[in-house]
């Protein structure tokens, strides 16, 4: 199957001169997690919710608001696309490869769709995927923070180990998770609610407990995938923790199911 038969050709995009809080407005709106960026209607870069997160946690921009960013100061300019007519499994190994949710899909310079991890999740809900258990692909060493850690060190691990999903132990029990979403949210939140002065201090004692979800959808090891992808489908999350016995061991993503259909389709 070539790409320009999954990608999804509804293009929402944002100026690269457009503010940070532009941004963030039509990402929640669209319940999307990122925006192609363009300038005089060319494609210039990519925009999503952990280089925000990234962005407005970062010593240097502490204390900026959100508006007063640009989103070009923000995005990513080394932009890697692909020409509609390349096959899918081609497309989810260069995702992989690249350590991206997404790619921009081209024709004649112009972009004619994107597709996302998400759309490929789509592929996965029934036929030989109903054959194949979460315990066969879940990532066992899971990166976890606790309710009473700071903010900032969830977002240091967060980035550090290129995830956009925490699972949040307390004496090893599942009590919550902390997201890409959550994070950025959450610094905006904080510069909107703290005075500018007193930013700096007070943004150490923001704590992961604060902020977490905690109304938890979870799968077993003996979960199908189909099953699995229709979760994700349903509650549009890119991750589900993975329990046996009130027990965390481990998790399942997009990226794992992505890495599942680039084998099958190849």
């Amino acid at each position: 199957m070539q790409v320009k038969n999954l990608m999804s050709k509804t293009l929402i995009t944002i100026d690269k001169d457009q503010s940070l809080a532009d941004a963030l407005k039509l990402l929640r709106k669209n319940r999307i997690s990122r925006l192609p960026v363009l300038n005089n209607k060319e494609l210039v870069g990519i925009i999503s919710e952990r280089d925000i997160a990234a962005k407005l946690g970062s010593s240097k921009y502490e204390s900026m608001p959100a508006s007063r960013l640009h989103v070009s100061s923000v995005m990513v300019k080394d932009i890697i696309t692909v020409p509609q007519t390349m096959q899918l499994d081609e497309v989810a190994n260069i995702m992989l490869e690249n350590g991206i949710g997404s790619v921009p899909v081209m024709e004649d310079d112009k972009m004619v769709g994107i597709v996302s991890k998400a759309d490929f999740v789509t592929l996965a809900v029934d036929g030989e995927y109903d054959k194949i258990c979460t315990k066969d692909l879940m990532t066992k060493d899971v990166k976890t923070v606790s309710p009473s850690e700071r903010l900032i060190h969830a977002r240091r691990v967060s980035l550090d180990s290129k995830v956009g999903r925490l699972p949040v132990l307390d004496d090893s029990e599942l009590v919550g998770m902390i997201t890409s979403k959550d994070l950025m949210r959450a610094f905006i939140d904080f510069r909107k609610k703290v005075p500018e002065k007193y930013q700096k201090s007070q943004i150490k004692e923001v704590l992961v407990e604060d902020i977490m979800s905690t109304n938890l959808t979870v799968v077993s090891k003996d979960t199908c995938i189909s099953e699995v992808s229709k979760i994700m489908m349903d509650t549009g999350y890119n991750g589900l923790p993975v329990v046996e016995d009130d027990e965390l061991i481990g998790i399942v993503t997009q990226t794992d199911i992505l890495r599942l259909i680039a084998k099958l389709e190849a």
